[in-house]
């Protein structure tokens, strides 16, 4: 794969990560299907992506149609060796005021639509015995702060099930990449979604009213240089640079605060077996 020249489709090219791993993708060499919701939004950027030898098609993960655009590509003699799931957004509300609705369209944007797309392009990939499913998750997944919970449990149900996708597509040489970002210069923060309910007065004062504070005004500052971590994320994928020799790596944290993170995360697990680690093992059926 180091040597080949791949075709990536990547979701949320508009902006932040999608744009910046396009361009690293077409410096690298390979071609890009660059997509977005609304393109004519974006004339500047679609040309300057066309001009460099790539596409941009309109596409909208929330569609239920969204997977005609892989399949437009694969039967006029094209192929998709890389699909990219990276478009997204962040609700930002308590789990406990977060509406039904608000939880649909984050699970709809983090959830199903990645899962439509990969449905769609598995069969080809499976065909040509060989791709790399990439989707874009968020140290949100491991542990994130107040008023996230509900864009959290979206991105670690779809990290879930990457895993068990990663065993099912392993026979058919296909490969799964996670890609747990921490916090970037995207565009992010200033397109700040807060919940449609106001906070209850017993949240005045709490850290999680400090939050939608800081989210409102713009003071959470970010740690990451989104450029350098798409050439990362490229050079995983097509096995160069810091990939090469990692092309069977199926988890890339990128973002010096997921550091803390990932260690939290190892040390909330540990914890749990140094706890009940005897109670885990006492609890199976009594042998005959």
């Amino acid at each position: 794969m180091a040597t080949a020249k791949l075709t990536w489709l990547i979701t949320g090219c508009s902006s932040g990560f999608g744009l910046s791993l396009a361009r690293a993708v077409l410096a690298g060499g390979h071609n890009v299907i660059a997509t977005s919701r609304n393109p004519s939004r974006t004339p500047g950027l679609v040309a300057e992506i066309e001009s460099k030898g790539g596409k941009w098609v309109q596409l909208d993960v929330d569609s239920s149609d969204s997977g005609k655009v892989i399949d437009e590509v694969e039967r006029g003699g094209g192929r998709i060796d890389v699909l990219v799931n990276n478009a997204g957004y962040c609700v930002y509300a308590p789990i406990e005021t977060a509406t039904e609705a608000e939880v649909k369209a984050q699970m709809e944007t983090v959830f199903f639509g990645p899962l439509r797309l990969i449905q769609t392009v598995l069969p080809y990939m499976r065909q040509r015995k060989s791709g790399v499913i990439v989707n874009m998750s968020s140290g949100a997944s491991l542990d994130g702060i107040n008023t996230m919970g509900v864009y959290a449990g979206a991105k670690a149900g779809l990290d879930a099930l990457t895993k068990i996708l990663a065993k099912e597509v392993a026979p058919f040489n296909i490969r799964t990449l996670t890609v747990v970002l921490g916090t970037f210069n995207t565009n992010m923060p200033n397109s700040i979604v807060l919940g449609e309910t106001p906070l209850a007065e017993d949240y005045r004062g709490t850290f999680t009213e400090q939050v939608q504070e800081l989210l409102v005004g713009g003071k959470i500052k970010p740690n990451g240089d989104k450029d350098k971590a798409m050439k990362a994320v490229f050079e995983v994928v097509a096995g160069v640079g810091i990939g090469e020799g990692h092309q069977s790596e199926k988890l890339l944290p990128l973002g010096s605060d997921m550091t803390p993170r990932l260690k939290g995360a190892q040390e909330y697990l540990g914890h749990a077996l140094d706890v009940f680690g005897s109670v885990t093992n006492s609890v199976d059926v009594d042998e005959k």
